[in-house]
C-alpha cells in the first residue's frame, strides 16, 4: 500500500491488488484512517517457519503494511506517498493457527515522517508482537 496507483473502497479502506506483497500475505484491512488501522492475516502454512509458528518477518511485514496504509491515507491528498523507513518489532508469543489481528495508531504525524505503534494479537486477544514503525513521507515519483 505504498504506491499511488492503489485503489480505495467507498469507505476509504484501501483495496489491496492481488499482485502486491500485502495480498500475498493475506492481509485483510478491516478499517483504515490516518488515526487507526486494523487488519488481520490468516495463519496459513505459507507464513509459518519450519517449527509451525508464524515467521517473525510476517509480523514485521504486517506492521509496515498497516502503518504505511494509515500514513498514506493521511498524506495522499497532498500528493505524497508513504514507505517504511524503520521497523523495530518484538516477538512476545508465538501464533500457530487462526488469525493475526493488527491494530496501529500513530504517535507522531510529521511532515516527513510518521511513527506508529502496532500491536498484533492472536484470536484470544493475547499480545503476540509489538512494533514501532517509522514511515517516510515522500513526493510521488515522476518516472
Amino acid at each position: 500500500m505504498t504506491t499511488a496507483d492503489s485503489n480505495t473502497g467507498s469507505d476509504s479502506t484501501p483495496e489491496i491488488p492481488e499482485e502486491h506483497f500485502d495480498a500475498t500475505l493475506g492481509l485483510e484491512v478491516l478499517g483504515a484512517t490516518p488515526e487507526l488501522v486494523t487488519a488481520r492475516v490468516p495463519v496459513e502454512q505459507k507464513i509459518r517457519q519450519p517449527f509451525g509458528i508464524v515467521h517473525g518477518g510476517v509480523y514485521c511485514s504486517i506492521a509496515e503494511a498497516v502503518a504505511s496504509i494509515g500514513t498514506w491515507l493521511g498524506v495522499r491528498d497532498d500528493g505524497k506517498i508513504a514507505m517504511g523507513l524503520a521497523n523495530q518489532t518484538s516477538f512476545l508469543r508465538p501464533i500457530s493457527s487462526g488469525f493475526i489481528h493488527a491494530s496501529a495508531t500513530p504517535c507522531h504525524t510529521g511532515r516527513t515522517t510518521w511513527v506508529w505503534d502496532v500491536e498484533m494479537k492472536d484470536d484470544e486477544g493475547r499480545l503476540a508482537a509489538v512494533s514501532r514503525m517509522t514511515i517516510a513521507v515522500r513526493e510521488l515519483p515522476t518516472n
